[in-house]
């Protein structure tokens, strides 16, 4: 895969960047792949995997750059991607980040992630996935947040809120610098021109017990660290609502770690709250802004009609 996403870095349009590739701590040769094939490349081998959150503020650490461009290595980048994901951040200083199209590999004509969405049960999810991509608007348009396999940021706004936090591990990590950029006040723009080709949970796979464990822990650490306290108070029921079905349907099929990731974030719950107490401390956004983002909880069969058709899409691909 990496030797796909490296080419097509190499045919992008845009003057005048750096490629840095963190090697997370991986036995499989990718790091002397990049020292033979690659030498202008910027390589940073890890001794540990620290997972994506810390892989990619290694790299963040690295970069040199005003803007920071960050493209998971199962994707490949149209040419133009990086200049139509930065021009945004140039005309507007106002935004923090752009967020990319990425669509499935296997399917591009599908979109896999337009940024992110954030419902008022505390789910996250891929906007506008499942989409045509003919569907998209031509133009750039504002987002809640953007999916970290592939978006910008401005150096000063990571300044401002802070990097990936780490103890996400992997997954939701981008909802979580999503929520911070909100309530900072830096906003956040969907470029329909800027694309990748994506294989989609290609890392952790799609229905795995690890990334099922670690969705279900970090749910609750963005909704502890990061949802305001007048919000949390009006919309606790519906999220408690989703996590009695999700673990209600996870202990018919026997699956726990639907549970067990629950429990992981409990028994973390001191830690969020002093987390919790600082980030929410330096808001300066106005609730009634941060509100107007979120969308109503999503019904039961709506969920499952939703989670039948991206199953059907992902049987597809060989």
């Amino acid at each position: 895969m990496l030797q796909s996403c490296l080419e097509s870095l190499a045919l992008q349009t845009a003057a005048d960047f750096e490629i840095v590739v963190v090697d997370n701590g991986s036995y499989d040769g990718s790091a002397r792949l990049v020292r033979d094939r690659w030498p202008d490349v910027r390589l940073l081998a890890l001794t540990r995997n620290r997972g994506f959150s810390g892989g990619v503020n290694a790299g963040l650490h690295l970069a040199r750059g005003e803007y920071l461009v960050l493209l998971n290595n199962d994707a490949v980048a149209a040419p133009d991607f990086v200049a139509n994901l930065v021009a945004p951040l140039r005309a507007d200083r106002s935004l923090g980040a752009t967020a990319a199209v990425m669509t499935f590999a296997h399917q591009p004509n599908l979109v896999a992630s337009a940024g992110i969405r954030f419902h008022r049960d505390g789910v996250a999810l891929d906007d506008r996935m499942l989409q045509p991509v003919a569907d998209l608007p031509h133009a750039p348009v504002p987002a809640w947040g953007a999916s970290g396999g592939a978006v910008a940021y401005r150096r000063a706004a990571l300044d401002d809120v802070g990097s990936f936090d780490e103890g996400y591990f992997a997954y939701l990590e981008d909802v979580d610098l999503a929520w911070r950029l909100r309530l900072r006040g830096w906003a956040t723009l969907l470029s329909p021109a800027a694309q990748v080709q994506h294989i989609y949970s290609a890392t952790g796979g799609e229905g795995s017990p690890l990334k099922d464990w670690l969705v279900a822990r970090n749910r609750w650490r963005v909704i502890w660290r990061c949802v305001p306290t007048p919000l949390l108070r009006r919309d606790w029921p519906l999220m408690l609502q989703y996590d009695l079905l999700a673990c209600a349907q996870a202990a018919v099929r026997g699956r726990w770690t639907t549970v067990t990731g629950r429990i992981a974030a409990l028994q973390q719950r001191q830690t969020l709250a002093a987390q919790r107490r600082q980030i929410q401390a330096g808001s300066s956004a106005a609730l009634a802004a941060l509100d107007r983002w979120l969308l109503p909880a999503r019904p039961p069969w709506a969920i499952w009609r939703e989670a039948q058709a991206l199953g059907a899409v992902l049987r597809r691909r060989t």
